[in-house]
């Protein structure tokens, strides 16, 4: 059953997960077939109201990275992509004629020995479209390679797709906390704005903090964009001393909240309304709130200035003790940015 619905409006589902921990690559089948069933759920399940033309699936769906250590990781769940599993997606984008953003792999790349990313994959009836490689990893604790810690990597960090149900941008997770990585997206032309996350109470859709909303609400309004949030659901007995509350969503680019899945672990199904042609009029028609065109990037003075260093990968191997190293540093740098910035500032008011 292929989808024939207007590509300017649709529908799109956030896939939450609770899976146990995968402890090696056999681990990751099962879990793929779980997620092609809530596929078969969403699109046909909802046929008779609307067609579902993008699902999407939370950060670590496939595995998580349990071992400490980079080469355990490489050892006992790392894969290439494209793989079998992706095979097996593609498969499915083809019987229905949809897009999928699958949730994470931890990728192994031959032209990159000895490193890990944590890679989501976009992929539609034609084939593997896209893999976005967490750029923000989660340090300390994640040992996954930011391609940012590459040096001569040449490959685009934040790749958007231009696809029959509009321009796709994803970032994964902590990516979100930083409004100009999913502004690189945006300016790349990108529509939707996908969140494939894991992220973790007490920062998840719980009050008084309540970051999960927060956050990607705001993103939608600045980038004038739609934002297609899955989190993960795992329970506490899973994953100890973290548990994720799930909470995915749809965001419309003026922020309202189209649909969300209740707080509270489990795996659950959210879809929510897509309108392409709303979100063009409203980017074409606006000369006030026009956020993108409004961007006065000669005046971000701060930004000409490196923070957390590039290609730190040359120098160490990525670990949560070299994590810890380069955070210190770019602090050091940070005070010396501050410093230097804020003794122009009084020069040039005397």
């Amino acid at each position: 059953m292929k989808s024939q619905s207007n590509c300017d409006r649709f529908h799109a589902a956030a896939c939450q997960v609770d899976f146990p921990p995968a402890n090696d690559r056999t681990d990751i089948a099962p879990r793929v077939s779980r997620m092609l069933e809530m596929i078969d759920c969403a699109v046909t399940g909802y046929e008779p109201f609307f067609d579902v033309r993008l699902v999407v699936f939370p950060e670590f769906a496939h595995a998580a990275p349990v071992y400490p250590t980079v080469s355990e990781l490489l050892s006992k769940l790392a894969l290439p992509i494209p793989n079998e599993h992706t095979d097996r997606y593609v498969a499915k984008a083809r019987q229905y004629g949809i897009y999928i953003q699958t949730g994470t792999f931890l990728e192994t790349d031959p032209l990159w020995p000895g490193h890990v990313f944590n890679t989501t994959c976009l992929i539609g009836p034609d084939g593997l479209l896209a893999k976005y490689r967490k750029v923000h990893t989660w340090l300390p604790w994640e040992i996954s390679t930011s391609p940012h810690d590459l040096p001569n990597y040449d490959k685009p960090l934040f790749p958007v797709v231009e696809t029959e149900i509009g321009t796709i941008g994803a970032a994964i997770c902590y990516d979100w906390l930083f409004p100009e990585a999913i502004r690189q997206l945006a300016i790349a032309g990108a529509e939707i704005l996908i969140r494939v996350s894991a992220y973790m109470d007490p920062w998840g859709t719980a009050s008084p903090m309540d970051w999960w909303t927060l956050v990607n609400r705001t993103r939608a309004i600045e980038n004038a964009a739609y934002v297609v949030a899955a989190n993960q659901g795992a329970t506490l007995a899973h994953y100890p001393p973290f548990s994720w509350p799930g909470g995915s969503m749809i965001v419309d680019f003026d922020g309202r909240i189209l649909a969300q899945a209740e707080p509270g672990p489990g795996e659950r199904i959210v879809v929510g309304p897509v309108d392409l042609a709303a979100l063009r009029s409203a980017r074409e028609r606006r000369r006030g709130h026009a956020m993108l065109p409004h961007l006065r990037n000669e005046a971000y003075a701060a930004y000409a200035h490196p923070v957390f260093l590039a290609g730190r990968a040359a120098r160490s191997s990525i670990s949560k003790e070299a994590n810890e190293t380069a955070t210190e540093q770019a602090r050091v740098r940070l005070k010396v940015l501050h410093d230097s910035l804020t003794n122009q500032s009084r020069n040039r008011m005397k």
